[in-house]
């Protein structure tokens, strides 16, 4: 696969907007580890190679292991996600799938992630799903292919 773009750098402005974007993020006081995961649940649903690519490579550096990272996709049933981590997935998965029906992120899947965060974890819970959204759709229409880094 060809990226459609070759150079991103020709937009650095954009490059220093998204680091505050995770600055902000990564200082919300959610786990970094599920952070982690809530990114690379959302790339594996749509289907973006370089976000989970690059998602598998930052739950490592969180110190999330590889039991765990090759259970994501079936995390519901799987004895390697605690109650806050699914809670946080379910929400996840919500968020991501918003057309496949109406009102996808419910009181009760919000009612549980709000048992497990505060209004500041849960905040930047769902800013990380935005963003990675954003990034997914970026990513797979300009066909940027696993491995790529625009740092």
């Amino acid at each position: 696969m060809k990226a459609r773009i070759q150079n991103a750098g020709v937009q650095p402005d954009v490059a220093t907007g998204v680091q505050h974007l995770f600055k902000a993020i990564y200082a919300g006081g959610a786990p970094r580890q599920t952070l982690e995961l809530v990114h690379l649940r959302a790339s594996q649903i749509n289907g973006c190679s370089a976000c989970v690519d690059a998602g598998a490579e930052t739950s490592r550096k969180a110190g999330i292991g590889p039991e765990k990272l090759l259970a994501l996709a079936a995390w519901y049933e799987s004895p390697h996600f605690d109650d806050a981590e699914r809670a946080a997935l379910a929400l996840t998965e919500a968020a991501t799938r918003l057309s496949d029906r109406p009102g996808a992120v419910t009181d009760e899947i919000w009612a549980e992630a709000a048992r497990h965060y505060d209004e500041g974890q849960l905040h930047v819970l769902v800013l990380m799903v935005a963003v990675t959204n954003f990034f997914n759709r970026i990513n797979t229409t300009l066909r940027v292919p696993a491995g790529t880094r625009w740092d």
